[in-house]
This record gives C-alpha cells, sequence and structure tokens, in this order.
C-alpha cells in the first residue's frame, strides 16, 4: 500500500498539473457556477475557475457533501481555497473538488493575494467590485491625425469621407488609434437608481492634471484603466453594457492588447449569451441591425428614462478632453451609468426573468 500523498499547496492555477493521485489546494476566483443531474439522477456542479495565470473546469460531485453545500451559495466573482483532485477529462486538466470553503476579504487566510485572482486592478478596485457590473467608456484620439504615418492618415480619411464625419471621431472610435480617457461603472443590482455610486476611472490630459479630484473620480494611467477594468470584469456575475459589443468591449480588448494587458474575460462569446457580457442594445433590438434610431438617448426617451445626452455627447469628448475639462466628461460617463442601469432594470423585469440563461 502507498502512502498517502500530502496535499500540494500551489501558488497559481498555471502550477497545477494533471494528477488524479495528487489533491491540490489552491485559491481561485469563480468565474462561472451551473448545478446540474446527469442522466441517472446524480446531482453535480460545473464550475469554471480562474487566476491572472488560467482558467479550469471544475466538477463537484454529490459524494463532496460539504463542498456540494458552499457550492449552493456561490455566485460568480467569488474568491475560494479549494481541496481538489487534479483529474484528467477529455485530455485536459479538470479540478475535482472535495472541498471548498468561500474567502472573506475583510478576514482572509494567510497565502490569499487578490492581485493573483484578480489582477493588478485590484489595487485601484478591489473595495468597489460590483455583482452586476453596469460599464461605459469615453475615448478620445491617440495623437492628431497629422501625426499618423502617411499610410495610416490615408486610410482615416477614406473612413472619414466614407462616413462624413471628422477625422477626430474616425480615431476616437478605433482601439488602434484612440484611447480610453474615461471609464464609469457601478452595481446594477440596487432597488434605486438615484442611490447608485458611480465611480470614473478617467486618464488626465498630460498638460491639464486633477487637482483634488472628488472620491468618485480615480485619475490613473490607461493602462491602470485597463487593468481595474479587467479586475471589476473577472469579479463580476455579469457585465452590462449598451451596444457594448459593437464598441464598449471591442475597444478594450484593443487597447489592452497594446498595452500587454491580458483581457481575462471572454465578453466577446456566443452573441446571444446573456451572460457574462449583457448588451442591453442586444436584447432590445433582437440581434442584428435595428431598422430606426436605438441609440441610448432613443431608448431613454421610449421608456421615460432620464438621459444623460445634453451639453455633452461623445463627439464632443474630445474638445472637452483637449481644454482640460475631464470634469465634465466624467459627469457624463456617470449620466450613461445612471441611464444603462434604468434601462437594464426594465429589461431584466420585463424580459430577462423570463428568459432561459438568466
Amino acid at each position: 500500500m502507498q502512502p498517502r500523498r500530502e496535499p500540494l499547496t500551489v501558488p497559481d492555477l498555471d502550477a497545477i498539473s494533471p494528477d488524479p493521485d495528487q489533491l491540490v489546494a489552491a485559491f481561485a476566483a469563480v468565474l462561472s457556477i451551473k448545478s446540474g443531474r446527469t442522466k441517472g439522477g446524480r446531482p453535480f456542479f460545473d464550475l469554471r475557475l480562474g487566476d491572472t495565470t488560467r482558467t479550469v473546469p471544475a466538477k463537484i460531485w454529490d459524494d463532496a457533501g460539504e463542498a456540494m453545500q458552499y457550492a449552493a451559495t456561490l455566485e460568480a466573482g467569488q474568491a475560494i481555497k479549494v481541496l481538489a483532485r487534479a483529474d484528467v477529462y477529455q485530455g485536459a486538466l479538470q479540478l475535482n473538488i472535495r472541498r471548498l470553503r468561500p474567502i472573506d476579504p475583510d478576514d482572509p487566510e494567510p497565502g490569499y493575494d487578490p492581485a493573483i485572482l484578480f489582477g493588478d486592478g485590484h489595487l485601484h478596485v478591489g473595495d468597489r467590485l460590483c455583482k452586476s457590473l453596469v460599464v461605459d467608456i469615453e475615448t478620445v484620439p491617440g495623437m492628431p491625425a497629422g501625426d499618423l504615418p502617411s499610410s495610416v492618415h490615408k486610410a482615416v480619411e477614406r473612413f472619414a469621407a466614407r462616413d462624413g464625419a471628422d477625422e477626430s471621431l474616425i480615431m476616437s472610435l478605433s482601439p488602434m488609434l484612440g484611447r480610453v480617457i474615461s471609464l464609469a461603472f457601478g452595481e446594477g443590482e440596487l432597488d434605486d437608481v438615484d442611490d447608485q455610486e458611480v465611480t470614473v476611472l478617467a486618464v488626465p490630459h498630460p498638460d491639464h492634471p486633477i487637482d483634488d479630484p472628488p472620491p468618485w473620480l480615480l485619475p490613473m494611467t490607461e493602462a491602470e484603466l485597463l487593468s481595474a477594468f479587467w479586475t471589476l470584469a473577472a469579479a463580476a456575475d455579469v457585465v452590462v453594457t449598451y451596444n457594448g459589443r459593437n464598441f464598449d468591449v471591442p475597444f478594450l480588448i484593443g487597447r489592452s492588447l497594446i498595452h500587454g494587458i491580458p483581457a481575462r474575460v471572454d465578453l466577446l462569446g456566443k452573441p446571444y449569451d446573456l451572460r457574462p457580457h449583457l448588451d442591453l442594445y442586444r436584447v432590445i433590438v433582437g440581434g442584428g441591425r435595428a431598422p430606426g434610431p436605438t441609440g441610448l438617448d432613443v431608448v431613454c426617451w421610449a421608456l421615460g428614462v432620464e438621459s444623460p445626452k445634453g451639453a455633452m455627447d461623445g463627439s464632443k469628448v474630445a474638445d472637452a478632453y483637449a481644454a482640460g475639462d475631464l470634469r465634465a466628461i466624467a459627469d457624463y460617463n456617470r449620466g450613461d451609468i445612471r441611464a444603462t442601469t434604468s434601462v437594464y432594470h426594465r429589461v431584466r423585469d420585463q424580459i430577462l426573468r423570463y428568459r432561459d440563461g438568466w
């Protein structure tokens, strides 16, 4: 009889190698969890766990009774510690969880490092994580159009001529030519939108630093903003946007690629999935291109929701940024979050509650 092997404590998920005879102890973030039953009626939970190094599928069977009880209370975004067998399923690693316990962020146990689970952005937004993350961005050109290489500038000119738009706006819409200067977010699960605490991550103009920003306005670099976003997304049960599949998320992914920041959550997966990314625009228009105007301000008007569109709109952001009026941009960005949250509540209560997958 072979001696019993002691559990192996690993620093991160990437350190786990398939070995059905080895128990491993590890911290992880719950990316997704769902219950099920086999054809024979045996209950189980399917999980997807992750940290900054990798994502791993995991299973909990009914012979791990205490783990099953804990799993019934888990939500995406929670940090947990697991004791699991490093099994192999269909040629790949799958954790067979024998024990687990949620991590109390106010009383973490030794070895727990939220930055490993959620990324360096945890330093900026670790105390502002959201279950339902409502998010919106504002962008500007990365440089004057005249500073672009000739071939790139000609491409911008062609797009501008085709769309009848200003070159600055065309550049602001491309993650290769623009940059994120404001990202607003807030918790979507609340009774009254007026009680919503909206935070804005903002990149000050190099010629216009921010003096004494309010608590809800956090100045940082674009790289720090992007890292913070992926931390928020990894910790959320669902990311809520308006037209985010067409603009916000691809832009954030493109900028992250340029900065070398991992885009740790797949927010552009199956287009009609409601999680982990809920694009309200797609729910409202039913997919594809809408037959008429369906921008956020139009939808807000139709639903009787207060719209943020007023003195400021997306076409004026670049000029306001160049003039150093980042506070006005941030206020406008915050308004978009409250409007999007109001639309989300209507869609959630009148449509999503009747949909499979929600």
